[in-house]
């Protein structure tokens, strides 16, 4: 048992003695050496088949299929930026740039160049120098975010810088799971706020997303809902599927495309998931979707030999700013396979683009070639260099480690970022420290673009909108319709050209996508239960409310002296009521008003004209002159009632129709005393008359006005009559009317008034049989008859009449009652004057009272 013990002690001692490689990647596709290498990864050719491990043997690589011309100008921008680079004396003077870069596919071979780059691929590497191995001092790739994420989490252990141009997952911006990842192309995190505010600005409030299944799709498309809630957008489905998944996960994508009621879809995944889903979707007839892209697939070419390439048209999506590169495309045509005789993609390139063969020996039937044709006139997506978006991102990667390395190089010593002014040794450079220069540079590229990268290792947010938009039946144009630029103020930050777009399927209409139909103004949102915000129910207003928005969540109330109008949308001024004298009904009560002012005064200037006249001198001439004067004033305190009340009229009107009132009925009830007094003076022995002379009666006409006029004083003294905006009655108008002050006030004045026709009445019905000839109490008694009648009525009608009825009530009682005097007491006695002036004479009116005695 020690032996043994004793053997494995020395083995492990032995094997701890050397660093043993553990596997090999597939050889670099294009390599220069260099005083500073830098790498690349990158994918010529996608759709690959995946071997089944066994774990039993070492799995064969996977075997990849079709040409991805796009990766390669990247590859070959990377040689052109290095090569620019290396004849620019004002850069890494005496020291030069070499690359190793990758042509892999496969996320296991995609990690193995990673290491390839970090290791280098020496078989056993004593521990003396273990550290010295064939490393690079930047590795630069990859296009997508899954990968990228793979091998960026273990080359950061080591501190190596990871450069993207093309990996957009916002969860590379974690430093702690990265801290040596960089990237020029903006993280999705922006991509997934401009999104949200694309899909904000037009009114789509109820989409539909979909991703990859991957970390690139799910945290884009989650970071997407995020921004998407807070801009009041509703996601009615969301699903994610892989291009190599299952088929099931396919068929509920588009079951959920089908049978949904959006009509906008936000993709967050690569291009090749979009030509598998709209491939289906074209065979299903599935159109008239709106689609907005992400970076990875909304100015990709290969999808224009998609079958399903028409439902793209009018996508939408954001994309780095397309920049030229000058000189690339003279690089790009001058390829040969002679200047790479190790790449075997080169020789299959060149050989797919003339349909030619390299090697002779080849059993084909194409033409045989040498390799030393011109591209200077074939067109080809890696030739063509007029937009170049991504593939800018990649030459400002390569400048990045360029002055990374330069201001490394040329540190004064003393003076460097390192402990006590020190600065890296160019011979012995550690990849910490080309992190740290790497994290400050500052540089901007001859094309004018500032490069810079924040604490996250993100570059500034500066995105085309751009618009697929069909050239020919099988030709796709990408236009630029707007701008987002994180960098400026928030309002400002997204521009757009509407007029440029078009839509999906290729209208030039928005299209519509919302749970329900926007709320107009005059209506608010109420939410339907176990739904989605944006799905939610139009209500219009409570009432003395508005929304003047679209789509507002709440109503408010006008100010007190507003009401909404019909549509409830808008607080107008409250219409103000009040009896005026340019409306019908003021006119008339005017008129009316004024017609018994003039009649009275006509029929005070015949009783003027006839004073001498028996009928006028028997009738007490003193009082009817004075209740002819009283009631012109009756018919005109009614005017004081018409008009804007104001605090004077207000005072005015109740006081002055209260004392004339009175003043009336003191006339009327001091000739009933008369004609009473006056008959019982005819009467054996009876001397009343001496009581009931006419300064008595000018006294008891005094004195009854007087307690009226006290009790008005009283009135306007402790609490008067004021002009108030009565807004009870009617919500959606002002009434303008005179409040009463002191209740008891009003009450008093018309309950004197009442006492005075009272007794008046009780005494004029004493005296109804006296001779008709003689007296008048019989038309006293009519009169008094008509002024309770409209009085008794007068009260329920005032306080059940609204606004400017109420007043219109109050007119009409004071004319009523006024004219009934007028009419009972002075017509009749107006008629014998003017129409029967023979029964104007004293023998008349005395046989008439012989008769009645007798």
């Amino acid at each position: 048992m020690s032996m043994a013990l004793l053997l494995l002690v020395l083995l492990i001692r032995r094997g701890a003695l050397v660093c043993r490689l553990q596997g090999k990647a597939q050889p670099p596709e294009f390599t220069k050496a260099g005083d500073f290498v830098t790498g690349g990864i990158f994918t010529f050719r996608t759709g690959y088949r995946d071997i089944v491990p066994t774990f039993q043997t070492l799995p064969d690589r996977p075997t990849c299929q079709n040409i991805n011309l796009r990766e390669f100008q990247f590859a070959q921008t990377m040689i052109f930026a290095i090569e620019e680079i290396n004849q620019n004396p004002a850069i890494l003077p005496n020291h030069t740039m070499g690359y190793k870069i990758y042509n892999s596919c496969g996320m296991s071979n995609i990690i193995r160049s990673a290491l390839d780059l970090v290791n280098g691929q020496e078989e056993i590497i004593d521990e003396r120098n273990c550290t010295n191995a064939d490393n690079a001092q930047a590795v630069i790739g990859h296009s997508a975010s899954a990968p990228t994420v793979g091998f960026a989490r273990i080359l950061g252990r080591f501190q190596i810088p990871v450069l993207s141009h093309f990996a957009t997952c916002a969860c590379l911006s974690n430093r702690e799971v990265f801290p040596s990842f960089f990237r020029t192309i903006p993280s999705d995190l922006y991509q997934s706020r401009a999104l949200a505010k694309l899909v904000k600005h037009f009114r789509w409030t109820w989409v539909g997303a979909i991703s990859n299944k991957n970390e690139y799709g799910i945290n884009g498309i989650a970071a997407f809902m995020k921004a998407a809630q807070e801009e009041g957008v509703c996601i009615e489905y969301y699903r994610a599927f892989e291009q190599t998944g299952p088929l099931h996960e396919l068929a509920k994508v588009v079951e959920s495309v089908k049978y949904s009621t959006s009509k906008v879809i936000v993709a967050f995944m690569s291009h090749r998931e979009v030509d598998v889903l709209v491939t289906e979707l074209f065979k299903q007839n599935i159109t008239g979707l709106q689609w907005v892209g992400s970076d990875a697939w909304i100015t990709e070419d290969a999808l224009t030999s998609s079958e399903g390439n028409s439902l793209l048209v009018g996508s939408l999506g954001f994309t780095v700013s397309k920049a030229q590169i000058p000189g690339l495309e003279e690089h790009m045509r001058r390829l040969r396979p002679s200047q790479f005789p190790d790449s075997q993609f080169v020789r299959d390139l060149w050989e797919d683009t003339f349909d030619c063969v390299l090697n002779d020996t080849a059993n084909t039937q194409r033409k045989p070639c040498d390799g030393f044709g011109s591209v200077q006139t074939v067109e080809s997506y890696f030739t063509t260099v007029s937009e170049l978006r991504f593939t800018n991102n990649v030459y400002k990667s390569v400048y990045a480690v360029s002055h990374a390395l330069h201001n490394l190089v040329t540190c004064e010593e003393g003076r460097g970022p390192f402990s006590n002014g020190s600065c890296a040794d160019a011979g012995h450079i550690q990849p910490w420290q080309v992190l740290h220069y790497l994290q400050n540079i500052n540089f901007t590229t001859n094309q004018g673009e500032r490069v810079t990268f924040d604490q996250n290792g993100d570059s500034p947010a500066r995105y085309e909108l751009v618009n697929i938009q069909l050239v020919t039946s099988r030709t796709l144009h990408v236009a630029t319709v707007g701008i987002f630029d994180s960098n400026l103020p928030r309002e400002r930050q997204f521009t757009l050209n509407d007029m440029k777009i078009v839509w999906g399927g290729g209208s030039h209409t928005v299209p519509v996508s919302v749970c329900s139909e926007s709320c107009p103004p005059g209506k608010h949102k109420a939410l339907q239960k176990r739904k989605h915000i944006c799905c939610y129910d139009c209500v219009p207003c409570a009432e003395g409310e508005i929304s003047n928005i679209t789509d507002s969540m709440d109503c408010f109330k006008c100010p007190i002296d507003y009401w909404p109008n019909a549509r409830r949308d808008v607080c107008i001024l409250k219409e103000i009521e009040f009896l005026s004298y340019a409306e019908l009904m003021g006119i008339v009560l005017t008129c009316i008003c004024l017609i018994g002012a003039m009649v009275t005064t006509a029929i005070a200037s015949v009783f003027f004209h006839f004073r001498e006249t028996p009928i006028v001198r028997a009738n007490n001439s003193e009082l009817s002159f004075l209740l002819l004067f009283s009631l012109t004033l009756c018919f005109l305190c009614s005017l004081t009632f018409i008009g804007r009340p104001t605090q004077w009229s207000c005072m005015l009107r109740h006081t002055a129709f209260g004392i004339t009132f009175v003043l009336c009925i003191s006339c009327v009830l001091g000739k009933t005393l008369v004609v009473l007094m006056a008959f019982r003076a005819t009467l054996p022995a009876s001397n009343v008359m001496k009581w009931f002379g006419p300064a008595q009666q000018r006294l008891s006409v005094l004195c009854l006005t007087f307690i009226q006029v006290v009790i008005c004083i009283l009135w306007l003294t402790i609490n008067p009559p004021f002009p108030y905006k009565n807004m009870n009655y009617y919500k959606e108008k002002i009434i303008l009317e005179c409040a009463l002050g002191s209740p008891v006030g009003f009450w008093a004045v018309l309950g004197y008034i009442g006492f005075l026709a009272m007794l008046c009445f009780v005494l004029a019905f004493l005296a109804r049989k006296l001779p008709d000839n003689f007296n008048e109490a019989k038309f006293i008694t009519f009169s008094m008859l008509i002024f309770w009648a409209v009085w008794i009525a007068f009260i329920p009608a005032y306080v059940s009449s609204p606004g400017k009825f109420t007043v219109a009530v109050e007119i009409f009682a004071i004319i009523s009652s006024s004219y009934g005097l007028l009419i009972c007491i002075f017509i009749p006695k107006c008629y014998v004057i003017l129409l029967r002036p023979e029964q104007n004479t004293k023998s008349h009116i005395m046989v008439r009272t012989k008769d009645i005695q007798y």
